[in-house]
């Protein structure tokens, strides 16, 4: 509530609606003097502020502490105590990938594989030695030298991303054997063939500049990826519970939201202590890492039995076809996220 001055006149200055109250009836909107100080907007945010902070606290501790409980509250309509979820979810969420990907970049560094070979040690290496470092590139079978530098060079020609399968050394080269008929491919094919090209050429031929193009902008659309991913998990959730006339979607779509909050104030944990076992090297916070996870999955088991409040057998079921329907959307957001990102990178 404001503490400027109450307005004499009784019409709402936002809808016109009569106000009886302090109140607007219609709008709710306080009828008070519209004129502000400098000083009234200051102690009005951090009057917000704390209000947010005291809001979201006290709905964290019952989050965290007692499964399903949150969820059981907004259901029945007891609201005005604790944080909105969907407010809370974008705070939560934002926070969560603020911190995520401050620490989290994919660079040709994180992809490096040792593909580059020692001249000097390959000269004085005997044939034995030889053989079996050969052996382990071609197959199994062991080259000679001669055969090795005929490898390497046809290695260097191949660089670059051809995952299709078919290597093209221009979008003229390609458009020709296209027009000559020697290749007849379908819309996909052509889509995906220019795409190939066009990235070879932009990282010139750089096949760990290109991956790490493309796992960066996938990287970044986890977000996007877990917002669809939470209408169709309370989707499922409706599915398995539609017996239960007392739980409608958007009760389920509440308790999803919930759950995805745990997920990341967990994740979080997570992030901290293995980057604590990063900087001191001591197993015990691998551990606790371990248990966290294990925690996902014991909180998610107790949020569905006290919130839908079925038998621990029951539970356990839909618990297990729950994740595995969690598993199948996300693996299918994950490929539909992939051919966009390669579209777009």
């Amino acid at each position: 509530m404001s503490h400027l001055k109450e307005r004499t006149e009784k019409n709402c200055l936002n809808c016109n609606a009569e106000v009886t109250g302090k109140f607007c009836s219609v709008c709710g909107q306080e009828n008070i003097e519209p004129a502000e100080s400098a000083w009234h907007l200051i102690t009005h945010f951090f009057n917000d502020i704390t209000h947010f902070d005291g809001k979201f606290f006290s709905s964290l501790k019952y989050l965290i502490f007692k499964p399903g409980f949150l969820s059981s509250e907004y259901k029945i309509g007891r609201r005005a105590s604790y944080l909105n979820p969907v407010r809370m979810y974008v705070f939560t969420s934002a926070i969560f990938f603020l911190i995520f990907f401050s620490l989290y970049h994919i660079d040709e560094k994180t992809l490096n594989v040792n593909t580059k070979f020692n001249a000097d040690k390959l000269a004085v290496m005997d044939s034995v030695s030889f053989a079996e470092f050969t052996a382990d590139l071609n197959k199994g079978k062991p080259m000679s030298r001669k055969e090795f530098t005929v490898f390497m060079d046809t290695a260097k020609q191949k660089k670059g991303l051809h995952f299709t399968g078919r290597q093209y050394k221009s979008k003229k080269e390609y458009d020709s054997l296209l027009e000559n008929g020697v290749k007849k491919h379908n819309w996909l094919e052509r889509t995906l063939i220019y795409r190939e090209i066009q990235l070879n050429e932009k990282y010139n031929n750089d096949t760990k500049q290109i991956l790490a193009a493309l796992l960066n902008l996938l990287m970044h659309n986890i977000p996007q990826m877990l917002f669809i991913s939470l209408p169709l998990f309370a989707l499922f959730l409706k599915l398995i519970y539609i017996r239960n006339k007392f739980f409608y979607y958007a009760s389920h779509s509440i308790f999803s939201i919930h759950l995805y909050i745990l997920i990341f104030i967990v994740l979080l944990g997570i992030i901290f202590l293995n980057k604590l076992s990063d900087s001191y090297h001591w197993k015990g916070f691998t551990f606790m890492s371990g248990l966290l996870y294990f925690f996902i999955f014991f909180y998610e088991y107790k949020a569905m039995r006290n919130f839908y409040g079925q038998r621990r057998a029951k539970t356990i079921i839909k618990f297990l076809l729950l994740n595995s329907w969690l598993i199948f959307i996300l693996v299918l957001l994950l490929i539909i996220f992939l051919f966009f990102s390669f579209l777009k990178v």
